[in-house]
């Protein structure tokens, strides 16, 4: 149960089944090393904070060709033609 519960949490926090995995393997193992730890850790943090750059930026994008919808004043589909860009 603990190791499920060890699992769900992880998984919560968006590690992968490989990370996971490793984990598991330096928890169970007796021989954590904190800094394999907080190495895999700060890989991850890299990842979710390069994931949430992303987010913001198609947030904008979206958020931008809402208001250009809204706003009626180019003929078409702003939307649409964001879209098509390149």
């Amino acid at each position: 149960v603990a190791r499920l519960g060890f699992v769900r949490r992880a998984r919560e926090l968006g590690f992968t089944l490989d990370e996971v995995r490793a984990l598991l393997g330096l928890a169970v193992g007796g021989q954590a090393s904190c800094a394999e730890v907080r190495e895999l850790a700060a890989s991850h943090l890299k990842d979710v904070r390069a994931r949430i750059a992303d987010l913001k930026r198609m947030e904008r994008v979206l958020a931008d060709s809402v208001r250009a919808c809204d706003a009626g004043r180019d003929p078409g589909c702003p939307l649409l033609d964001t879209l098509g860009a390149e």
